[in-house]
């Protein structure tokens, strides 16, 4: 039997359902039950629940309605990322229509050059479909998403150009508030696959390379302590991995090291922290090396441990 990620299983030999939110191998998937725990289970000891689907049919595209041109609508391709209701770490895919356009897509993953077809089927207009499932918990080793769009309609309206978009989901992508998504009766991340690109106003491109200095933005005076905490600098601390940590810290410190020198500061405190050293480590290596920079040293000692560098600089 064949079975897909996001498929609604029964457990042969016991009371126990859930969706398969894993490949382990080529004879064993991953299937998160309703309380959110994985079990990985012989494919052998699985059937489909009747009356559940992953990818639930679309109705045949044997004619569309007719639409005015006042009421075309060009552009709304939506991708809808929600929470399974019975399962939290099992989130499902939904492709939204809602333009005028019938749609013919394609979806592809590509996990480290192996491809692999996931969807492929016609969405009518303003509608929607589910198109995939995946385990939250493992969003680092999801695959890249590759989304092909044909856009069709019978109305008197110029072709539109094929989509193909590659996506690359972080854990920083579904950090942000959900909206309530009326067609799925559920709130989800919503991201829109057809945005239109920002038009280049050329003038303002020239104006902009012939600015005067006094029309340049004022750089803000910084505080005279700056944390660099990362929860201080971002709500979503919680996704991010311990590179993407310590650059966001770094790029940070350095905005604010160029806005003190900017603004002729006699010195300036980054409070920084003490666990295992590396974000004090690159700030000491950047500043040892500064031309701006006189001296630095562990500041306050009573107060911050060593927790925090003052850096003076030059007059």
């Amino acid at each position: 039997m064949n079975f897909k990620l996001g498929d609604f299983v029964r457990f042969v030999d016991e009371k126990r359902e859930g969706y398969i939110t894993r490949e382990i191998d080529a004879l064993t998937v991953g299937v998160t039950d309703t309380d959110g725990f994985e079990i990985p289970v012989a494919k052998s000891n699985l059937t489909h629940v009747h009356g559940h689907s992953s990818n639930p049919s679309v109705a045949s595209a044997t004619s569309q309605p007719e639409v005015s041109l006042a009421e075309f609508n060009d552009i709304g391709v939506f991708l809808a990322v929600a929470e399974d209701s019975k399962a939290s770490s099992v989130v499902h895919f939904t492709l939204i229509n809602n333009t005028s356009y019938q749609l013919l897509l394609s979806l592809v993953t590509d996990k480290k050059g192996a491809y692999k077809g996931e969807f492929g089927s016609l969405i009518q207009p303003k509608t929607n479909s589910q198109i995939y499932s995946a385990n939250l918990a493992d969003i680092e080793i999801w695959p890249e998403f590759i989304f092909q769009l044909l856009f069709f309609t019978t109305a008197n309206v110029k072709p539109k150009k094929p989509l193909e978009l590659i996506k690359k989901f972080k854990a920083k992508d579904f950090s942000g508030a959900k909206k309530e998504v009326k067609g799925l009766n559920k709130y989800a991340w919503l991201i829109q696959l057809d945005e239109p690109i920002p038009l280049i106003d050329a003038q303002k491109l020239k104006e902009s390379f012939f600015r005067t200095p006094s029309s340049q933005p004022i750089i803000a005076k910084p505080a005279q302590e700056i944390d660099l905490h990362i929860e201080k600098l971002r709500d979503d601390h919680q996704f991010l991995d311990q590179s993407e940590m310590i650059n966001i810290q770094l790029a940070y410190f350095q905005q604010m090291l160029d806005a003190a020198i900017v603004n002729q500061m006699p010195k300036i405190v980054f409070i920084h922290g003490v666990g295992n050293g590396t974000l004090r480590h690159h700030i000491h290596k950047v500043i040892s090396k500064h031309p701006q920079v006189r001296t630095f040293m562990d500041a306050q000692k009573e107060k911050f441990g060593f927790g925090a560098t003052e850096v003076v600089f030059k007059v």
